[in-house]
């Protein structure tokens, strides 16, 4: 049976790392951001190459659904997703027997990196707070907290963060996961030549980051609003 991950983060958070490290194993499939087409098709929010997005994807969220819950060759099938995606009718107990997981990112960091590709920034954009939402669905489901992976603590100790992860997951810890070839995948959406520009020059994970980067204006608003939720989901963390 394929154990399904949902992996549940907003732009910025290192996801796309994440699905390369997943990527790595050699018995893990991935999915980039499937219910991306879906949400610019009915939003018509103006993202950079939308019109490409969606003639490449199945935008039909019942259809998009039916795929991520159908069979897989592997035995692990890790998707990247972005929860300010789901605007549909899909909601997460449409995914059923799927193994729900939460990848967080300082405000201040998503922002500031968010920033160098899009002009607009909003706190709904980011999905901090429907990332918080969910996490409390899913841990009132189970009854207790869903793995929380923060990205400062993958880049500060991969090994160490990634094996607690997949410990939290029920599936084997791989060393492969620390390393991957350079370039571009089959299984990466079309809009990676937009927003993939590092993580294409990427061999593994790159290290602890620098101080925090400081917003000001409008930017350093919608810092104030994440935060909050940041903070609750931080101390869930792995």
């Amino acid at each position: 049976m394929t154990v399904r991950i949902a992996m549940w983060s907003g732009p910025r958070n290192l996801s796309t790392a994440m699905m390369r490290s997943f990527g790595a194993r050699g018995d893990c499939h991935v999915s980039d951001e499937p219910f991306y087409g879906a949400y610019l098709k009915q939003t018509g929010d103006d993202h950079p190459m939308a019109d490409a997005v969606i003639a490449a994807m199945d935008c039909d969220w019942h259809s998009v659904t039916d795929a991520l819950s159908g069979p897989c060759a592997q035995p692990v099938w890790y998707q990247k997703h972005m929860v300010h995606h789901m605007v549909g009718p899909v909601q997460m107990h449409d995914l059923k027997g799927f193994k729900h997981a939460f990848l967080i990112r300082s405000p201040e960091r998503v922002i500031a990196s968010y920033a160098e590709k899009r002009e607009v920034v909003t706190a709904e954009g980011l999905g901090f707070a429907k990332q918080r939402a969910w996490f409390e669905a899913e841990a009132d489901r189970l009854g207790h907290a869903p793995p929380v992976v923060d990205s400062a603590d993958v880049l500060a100790d991969p090994a160490g963060t990634l094996s607690r992860l997949c410990a939290a997951l029920d599936i084997g810890w791989d060393a492969a996961m620390l390393h991957w070839p350079p370039g571009p995948r089959d299984t990466d959406g079309v809009w990676a030549p937009h927003w993939y520009n590092r993580v294409l020059a990427s061999t593994g994970f790159e290290g602890e980051e620098g101080p925090l980067p400081e917003l000001a204006g409008e930017a350093a608003r919608v810092g104030d609003e994440c935060q909050p939720h940041y903070a609750f989901m931080a101390a869930h963390r792995l």
